[in-house]
């Protein structure tokens, strides 16, 4: 708050003389400076956000559940983040890749964070595997170079990415716009109602605005054109008061359903198909806020899977439960012990802890700082929250695949997807943005494991992925040669 003397020059013996160390001033500045960067995030580096609003416009909805913000008439302030998953900071948005679904519901009960994306699916249903997932989708360690030979060593050899991938490589792989693209939980919950009723849910957040997509042509000129392309696009309809919505439905599963399913409904590289369970709308989400300031609203926003509020619990999914844990600690490490504190992140009842201390916390904390205690400290309110949210489940320890089904398997929704949800434009792209991907660096035998694997999703796919591939491995880059053949003609002619 004190006036300082000059904005431009640093204090010096003389007008031509050294810099002097107790130009306090100079040296804020720069130690400011050296720490303004957090970490960014592990997967989900890039992406951007803004504020809204959920309103429930399907009173009948609070027969499953009895988490306040889906009671009739119920609306909620929330702030979503879209984001894609394996570039960092600044990658383009226009990259073939998962878009982030992440949501933050300020309810009167508390926060409630969704984690999803914009496909049902994903491409691993254990834990075990994800961090090595996400490196296969990064850079190799020796040149620091993004390697399509290592996400497809990673991916042949673990047939249940199959779903995933096939969504990947289709028209769904590069949303137009973060408008134009749908949000799903992914993962299944809970849904606990007043009566103590338990059934299982997946949420769909349908685009208002419809879906489209970018051919891989089209998002390849965009990512030269506007790396920002999304980020700029969410930003100027919004302040333009073209405010994008969705539509919320849900399915759900009675909760004795799950046990003699036909497969593994907490599989998280399976859909449930809407015959079998119908969507259910619920109400809308309105984004109509920008942020004012990125770094503090969207960089350091904080979503979590295990904030969650009476009447929604978590579910047998594995990744689910181990998410539980991984996001809030990846919070603590990029942005600080006390990031829950952050007006971003901080919910807007009052908050009753006995979190202590740790660097930069702000809030006051009060005796007592202990539980339990007879000095008038906060109290779990367990009349509220009723009945945990819980499922039977006994066997031996063990390290084993979801296998209690009749249709566990990892090829049969993703042949489904291309034979019956595609059509044939849709497919012949899906070969083209396959056989693509796969001309980029894919070496033997990995190259003969993707024509396989492709096989094993749909036979004819995969013989004509192979074909394509054999067809074109000759073939130079012509976008590459357009960009090649100039220069080395000017340099000849110099010379």
């Amino acid at each position: 708050g004190a006036p300082i003397e000059s904005d431009e020059h640093s204090l010096t013996v003389g007008p031509d003389g050294p810099i002097l160390l107790q130009d306090a001033y100079l040296i804020e500045q720069m130690a400011q400076f050296n720490r303004e960067r957090i970490p960014e995030r592990q997967p989900h580096a890039k992406g951007s956000g803004a504020f809204g609003r959920f309103e429930v416009t399907n009173p009948e909805i609070a027969k499953y559940t009895r988490a306040a913000l889906f009671q009739p008439g119920a609306k909620t302030e929330m702030v979503a983040r879209f984001s894609t998953v394996a570039g960092e900071r600044g990658s383009p948005d226009t990259w073939r890749d998962p878009r982030g679904f992440a949501l933050k519901f300020y309810t009167s009960e508390g926060n409630y964070d969704m984690v999803g994306n914009n496909t049902p699916v994903f491409f691993v249903k254990d834990p075990m595997k994800f961090q090595h997932f996400i490196r296969s989708q990064k850079r190799l360690a020796a040149n620091n170079l993004r390697d399509h030979d290592m996400q497809w060593d990673f991916w042949t050899l673990s047939p249940e990415s199959a779903h995933q991938v096939a969504w990947l490589m289709g028209d769904r792989g590069i949303p137009r716009t973060w408008r134009h693209m749908n949000g799903y939980s992914s993962h299944t919950y809970m849904w606990i109602n007043a009566e103590g009723v338990r059934s299982w849910v997946k949420y769909t957040f349908k685009t208002d605005q419809g879906q489209e997509y970018f051919t891989q042509h089209e998002a390849d000129q965009m990512a030269a054109a506007d790396t920002d392309y999304h980020t700029r696009d969410l930003w100027e309809h919004i302040r333009d008061g073209e405010y994008p919505t969705w539509t919320l439905h849900v399915q759900i599963m009675p909760y004795e359903d799950a046990a003699n399913y036909r497969f593994n409904p907490f599989d998280l590289t399976k859909v449930w198909p809407h015959a079998d369970y119908p969507l259910i709308e619920v109400g809308k989400m309105t984004l109509d806020r920008n942020p004012t300031d990125y770094h503090a609203e969207i960089e350091q926003a904080a979503f979590q899977p295990n904030n969650l509020v009476p009447g929604i619990g978590p579910s047998p999914d594995r990744m689910l439960l181990a998410r539980l844990f991984s996001y809030a600690d990846s919070h603590r490490h990029r942005v600080g012990t006390n990031y829950q504190q952050l007006p971003v992140n901080a919910p807007k009842v009052p908050v009753h802890s006995y979190s202590k201390d740790g660097a930069m916390r702000y809030v006051n904390v009060t005796d007592p700082v202990y539980a339990p205690n007879s000095k008038g400290g906060p109290a779990a309110d367990t009349q509220n929250h009723g009945t945990p949210p819980s499922w039977h489940t006994d066997g031996d320890i063990t390290r084993a695949a979801y296998v209690s089904h009749a249709e566990d398997d990892d090829w049969g929704q993703p042949g489904t997807l291309v034979r019956e949800v595609m059509d044939e434009q849709a497919r012949e792209r899906l070969v083209d943005n396959v056989v693509g991907h796969l001309l980029n660096g894919v070496t033997e035998p990995v190259l003969q494991r993707a024509f396989e694997y492709w096989r094993n999703i749909d036979k004819n796919i995969g013989d004509r992925i192979a074909s394509g591939v054999e067809s074109k491995k000759s073939e130079k880059d012509p976008k590459a040669a357009e960009q090649g053949n100039p220069a080395r003609e000017s340099m000849q002619s110099k010379a």
